[in-house]
C-alpha cells in the first residue's frame, strides 16, 4: 500500500515514512476453578476416620450387625469374611456401565466436524454479501514476502483471497481511499489475526480519513506485530480526532528509539504540528530541531522536516528565515514532490 499522506501544521498533505502493507493472545489455560480438585473421598468416607467402628454387640463389623452374617457369605465364591471383596465387585460393574454410558454421550466424528463447516460457510457467506467481492486480477505476488508468509497460517483458497483483497487495497489506496477500505476489511474479515492485514486496514482507514478505525486498527497491528512503524500515522489521527495532546505524548513512547531515522523524521513533524496546534509555535520549531538542522548533512527525512520548519518559522512571521529553509529543502527534492521552491520564492 502506498505511503500515508498526512498534514503538517500548515494543513499541507506530508507522507509518512513507510507504508503499512509492507508487512497479529495465547490460548486460555483452562484453569477457572481455584482451590485444586474436590476431594472426592469427602463424601461417604469422612466418617471412618480412626479405623473401623466397633459394633454394638462385639466384634469388629458394621455396628449393629449380627455376628453370624459374615459366617453366612463364608462359602460363596468371591466373597471374603467381611464382605469386602463383593461390595467392591458391584462397585466395578457399575464403574464400567458409567463408562460404557458416558462414551455412548460422546459425540461421533461426524458430529463434530459438521459445526465446522457450518461456519466456515457462513463466514464466507458474510464476505460474500457485505464486502466486495475478491479481485481476480490481483496479483498475489506483488505482496511484500513477509507478508506471504503470514498467511501461509491460512488455508491456501482462503489465504489467496486475503492476498488479492490486499494487493487490490494497496493499489486503490490513493486513487480510491472508500474502496481501498472496502477491500481491507474484506481481508480483514478473513483473516483478522494477521498483524499486515490490520495494518492494510489502518492505512485505508487514514486515507480514506476514518481516524477513529484507523488508530484503533493500527494499534491492534502493533499489539501483535510489536512494530511502532506507525507512531507517526497514529499521531496524525490523534490531531484529526482534536488530540493533539495524545500526539504530542507519542514522542515519549518507549519504541521512538526503534524508529528509523525517517520514521523517526515524521513524528517529529507530526508532533510539531500537533505542538502548534496547542498554540505552542516555539516548542514546535524545538521537536523539528531534534531532527537535525545541518544543511551540510541531512539526515534521511531531512527535505520534509526542514520544510515543516520553515512553514513553523514563516507561521511566526520569520520570513527570511523561513526562506532560507525552503531553499534547503528544495534542493533535497529534485523531484519537486514539496512545492518549497515556490514558497521560498513568494518569501523573497
Amino acid at each position: 500500500m502506498s505511503t500515508p499522506r498526512r498534514r503538517d501544521g500548515s494543513g499541507k498533505p506530508e507522507r509518512s515514512g513507510r507504508s503499512g502493507t509492507g508487512r497479529t493472545g495465547g490460548p486460555r489455560d483452562g484453569a477457572g476453578r481455584t482451590g485444586g480438585p474436590r476431594d472426592d473421598t469427602a463424601r461417604g468416607s469422612a466418617g471412618r476416620t480412626g479405623g473401623p467402628r466397633t459394633g454394638a454387640r462385639g466384634g469388629t463389623g458394621r455396628a449393629g450387625a449380627r455376628k453370624d452374617d459374615t459366617e453366612r457369605g463364608a462359602g460363596r465364591p468371591g466373597a471374603s469374611s467381611d464382605g469386602t471383596q463383593r461390595r467392591a465387585g458391584r462397585s466395578t460393574d457399575r464403574t464400567a456401565r458409567d463408562d460404557r454410558s458416558r462414551r455412548d454421550e460422546r459425540p461421533r466424528r461426524d458430529d463434530r466436524a459438521a459445526p465446522r463447516r457450518e461456519r466456515v460457510d457462513a463466514r464466507d457467506k458474510f464476505v460474500a454479501s457485505e464486502y466486495p467481492a475478491v479481485p481476480e486480477d490481483a496479483d498475489p505476488q506483488l505482496l511484500d514476502r513477509g507478508v506471504r508468509a503470514a498467511l501461509r497460517s491460512l488455508t491456501k483458497p482462503n489465504a489467496e483471497a486475503v492476498a488479492k483483497y490486499l494487493v487490490a487495497a494497496g493499489e486503490a489506496v490513493d486513487t480510491d481511499p472508500s474502496r481501498a477500505l472496502g477491500y481491507a476489511r474484506a481481508a480483514r474479515a478473513r483473516a483478522a489475526r494477521i498483524a499486515a492485514v490490520r495494518e492494510a486496514v489502518g492505512i485505508a482507514a487514514y486515507h480514506a480519513g476514518e481516524w477513529a478505525e484507523a488508530l484503533s486498527e493500527l494499534r491492534a497491528a502493533r499489539r501483535m506485530s510489536g512494530d511502532p512503524r506507525n507512531l507517526a500515522v497514529m499521531a496524525d489521527a490523534e490531531r484529526a480526532l482534536g488530540r493533539p495532546e495524545q500526539a504530542v505524548r507519542l514522542l515519549n513512547d518507549p519504541d521512538v528509539r526503534r524508529l528509523d531515522a525517517e520514521s523517526r523524521a515524521e513524528l517529529l513533524i507530526v508532533v510539531a504540528g500537533a505542538r502548534r496546534d496547542l498554540g505552542q509555535h516555539d516548542a514546535a520549531l524545538s521537536v523539528l530541531a531534534r531532527g537535525g538542522l545541518d544543511r551540510s548533512h541531512p539526515r534521511p527525512g531531512a527535505a520534509r522536516l526542514w520544510y515543516a520548519y520553515a512553514d513553523s518559522l514563516a507561521g511566526l512571521g520569520r520570513t527570511e528565515e523561513a526562506a532560507t529553509w525552503f531553499a534547503a529543502s528544495a534542493a533535497l527534492d529534485p523531484e519537486g514532490e514539496l512545492d518549497a521552491a515556490e514558497r521560498a520564492a513568494d518569501l523573497l
